[in-house]
């Protein structure tokens, strides 16, 4: 893992150099947008991930508190919010999309809202709850 005087001086990079530079496999920086809300690379318009530097700094941090310092997921975002000092975004859960795309029944979409307000409820207590 690089330090943040080894990071090259960059407007952007590309999702192999951020890679090279945190230490782990661009499958791994791609799991992490997922879980944490913070980091939202741009897209090229060839599709491909554009980081910035503020991106590969949260990456670095990201993995001392998973790697180095045995954070779970969880724990680390917390500890990142915390850092902060705000709340990251609320990640959303494309359900109505989903829902009319397959075209379940009025009825069964109900439920299937129900269900994720009460996934989302419980997700947040989890996260609350000291790690």
């Amino acid at each position: 893992m690089a330090d943040e005087s080894e990071v090259p001086v960059k407007l952007y990079y590309r999702i192999g150099e951020v890679s090279q530079i945190v230490g782990v496999e661009p499958h791994v920086l791609r799991y992490w947008e997922t879980e944490f809300r913070s980091i939202r690379p741009q897209k090229s318009r060839k599709g491909q991930r554009i980081y910035s530097r503020r991106d590969v700094d949260k990456l670095l941090k990201v993995k001392d508190l998973l790697y180095t310092h045995g954070f779970t997921i969880a724990g680390a975002r917390k500890r990142l919010r915390d850092a902060v000092g705000e709340a990251e975004p609320e990640r959303p859960v494309a359900v109505e999309p989903v829902v009319t795309r397959i075209g379940l029944p009025p009825q069964a979409r109900g439920q299937l809202l129900e269900l994720r307000a009460e996934v989302q409820k419980m997700l947040a207590e989890l996260e609350s709850e000291p790690s």
